[in-house]
């Protein structure tokens, strides 16, 4: 298929496998589509959702809170983006770099795009002394995985991360 751009480009993206949404469509239906950047004003109000994280190396545990906003609110394209993340603890021995951390991952939200990436480079950081183990014995290599890991869970609940889909053999075993 062939298109003919009569206009001057001013901006482009990476389609995937998503349908894109011809621009006939959008000023014939009166959609405003919305997208994430950095002059996105924050709304009065956001839904979130806060996880709490209980290590064996600290009493106190930490709560992370993850605030999303709402894209293209009352039409058929609406989505949940996260926007800021809040981490808080009654241990003060982390302050400085979860803060500085909260700071720079709430910055990547509020720029856009895919922020998938940041769960998987957060859950590749492994502690020098060695890590520790969760209940239900599942290791943890360190604290900011264990954050990579809450964040990746949220953005599974908002439907950014599909799960992965059973291949034949494993839909085999568990139908036996």
């Amino acid at each position: 298929m062939v298109h003919k751009i009569a206009k001057k480009i001013v901006s482009y993206k990476v389609a995937g496998n998503e349908t894109p949404i011809p621009a006939a469509v959008i000023k014939e239906t009166k959609i405003d589509m919305e997208s994430m950047h950095e002059k996105l004003e924050r709304p009065e109000i956001l839904m979130g959702s806060t996880y709490k994280i209980k290590t064996p190396q600290s009493e106190h545990a930490l709560y992370i809170t993850i605030n999303d906003v709402v894209l293209n609110a009352g039409t058929d394209y609406a989505a949940r983006h996260p926007y800021e993340v809040f981490i808080n603890s009654k241990n003060m021995e982390h302050f400085q770099w979860v803060l500085g951390l909260t700071r720079v991952i709430s910055a990547m939200f509020r720029n856009g795009g895919d922020v998938c990436f940041l769960a998987e480079e957060l859950k590749a950081v492994f502690d020098p002394q060695g890590g520790y183990f969760k209940k239900g014995g599942v290791f943890m290599p360190s604290l900011v995985a264990e954050i990579g890991y809450a964040i990746e869970a949220h953005l599974k609940v908002i439907g950014m991360i599909k799960p992965p889909e059973m291949d034949e053999q494993q839909k085999q075993f568990l139908g036996a």
